[in-house]
């Protein structure tokens, strides 16, 4: 007797017409990376837990990995499942930074765990996308620009809703706090990344009661974070608040020249904004930070986020600085199946059924079949030799467009959607290119087009 089986809170499975639409978001940003002269790498799964547990504020979060029987071995405890793909790309750096070139230029598309409590665009296992460029002890600035214009360029291929890159850098804020006197300025950091929270009055508060400032600094404070522009006109409006500081000059240059870098690059539906507020709370950020937003899912919060940490890694001797971003994928995808805004066009790859005739034809289906996958068209051979109406309607409810069949008068393939049919040579066949392979269909792109 079977049990029932009970889905599995937080560990999302996609159908296949949905897995579809994930593969090709995948690889549209694998080419993009790519042309980038970006490699891919895959790390392992696991890493010891007193490194994944650096941060702390995520140990409670973490999976570990623990074999039912240990027998008389050591315990495997101490090892735990990745919850970002920062951290083993730090201990990769560390472990095979004798065999690499620096600046190392990586993407990795990996699936992540974590334990937290599931809810819309947040999961237990979930896929995200990051890019990153890695230098031994030093790391031009440039490569900041370089790789946040990869990852505008890599959203803005993909089909989803319009995205906004919110661009801050930790040097602005820090310069402009210690310029302004705040005595605990990491303090008033992780304070104003609780806005997006919390009002601006009870912000205020805690400036006030956690980092030390006086309620006139809390109020300029508030002032720099209401600042947000599409272009670099930021820098007036930081001046025109009265504090200087050298730190602060540097920030802002940083920063002038990403918005500039990445609003250079042709666009379809990305926008490039300073938004003074964002902070991002994690204290390994040095420089430049981003967040990711999507236009009708700001209930999302960010999809994406990311900037420079001059200490990624260090083995006591050499300090590896990085830059990089990420992207959930995910975390904005999943919402997007659900919503019916992304499908795809069908579940299986196959754009052409093979008609059986009878089952002692069926070798000659299977010829016809092996001469179209010789040049590159997905096929399959039908399940069954039955009435020719019942192989049209299995190619339907597979989603294939094309039905093949073979009779006296030679070879000839009908399109199922239109009725049209024509003659074909399978040698040299081969569907419209948006039939060759499933692709994204988006809700927003056929609303466009009516």
């Amino acid at each position: 007797m079977s049990a029932k089986i009970r889905p599995l809170s937080g560990f999302p499975e996609l159908l296949p017409a949905a897995r579809a639409v994930e593969r090709e978001v995948i690889a549209s940003l694998s080419r993009t990376f790519e042309l980038h002269g970006f490699t891919n790498i895959e790390t392992r799964v696991v890493e010891p837990l007193d490194r994944l547990a650096k941060g702390g504020e995520i140990d409670k979060e973490i999976y570990v990995l623990q074999r039912l029987q240990q027998g008389g071995e050591t315990s495997e405890a101490e090892l735990g499942m990745h919850f970002d793909l920062t951290v083993p790309f730090a201990r990769y750096v560390l472990e095979h930074a004798g065999h690499l070139e620096f600046p190392f230029r990586r993407f990795q598309i990996q699936p992540v765990w974590r334990g937290e409590r599931p809810q819309e665009g947040r999961y237990r296992q979930f896929t995200q996308a990051d890019v990153d460029i890695v230098g031994r002890d030093v790391l031009d600035f440039h490569h900041d620009v370089e790789v946040m214009r990869v990852m505008v360029e890599a959203l803005d291929a993909l089909p989803v809703p319009a995205l906004s890159f919110q661009f801050n850098n930790r040097k602005l804020i820090q310069g402009f706090y210690r310029g302004l006197g705040v005595p605990d300025v990491t303090a008033a950091i992780r304070t104003i990344d609780k806005l997006d929270k919390l009002p601006g009055e009870k912000v205020a508060e805690l400036l006030v009661s956690d980092a030390g400032a006086t309620p006139e600094q809390a109020e300029r404070c508030l002032a720099l974070a209401t600042i947000r522009v599409p272009d670099t006109s930021f820098v007036e409006q930081v001046r025109a608040l009265g504090v200087t500081d050298d730190l602060l000059d540097e920030g802002l240059a940083e920063l002038a020249a990403v918005i500039e870098g990445c609003s250079a690059a042709e666009r379809r539906h990305v926008s490039v904004e300073a938004n003074l507020r964002i902070a991002r709370g994690l204290d390994y950020y040095t420089g430049t930070v981003v967040e990711i937003f999507m236009d009708g899912y700001e209930r999302l919060k960010s999809v994406g986020g990311g900037g420079r940490y001059d200490a990624l890694a260090s083995d006591g001797r050499t300090t590896y600085p990085g830059v990089g971003v990420s992207f959930g994928v995910s975390r904005s995808l999943i919402p997007l199946l659900a919503d019916g805004v992304l499908a795809g066009s069908r579940p299986v790859p196959s754009a052409v059924l093979i008609a059986v005739t009878s089952e002692d034809s069926r070798p000659e289906s299977d010829a016809i079949a092996a001469a179209l996958r010789a040049h590159g068209v997905p096929c399959e051979v039908a399940p069954t030799a039955a009435k020719f109406g019942k192989q049209i309607r299995t190619a339907e409810r597979r989603g294939i467009p094309y039905v093949w069949f073979t009779g006296e008068t030679g070879h000839q393939v009908k399109d199922i959607r239109t009725g049209e049919q024509v003659d074909a040579d399978p040698a040299t066949w081969a569907p419209p290119h948006d039939d060759l392979r499933p692709k994204v269909v988006s809700r927003t792109d056929q609303e466009q087009n009516q």
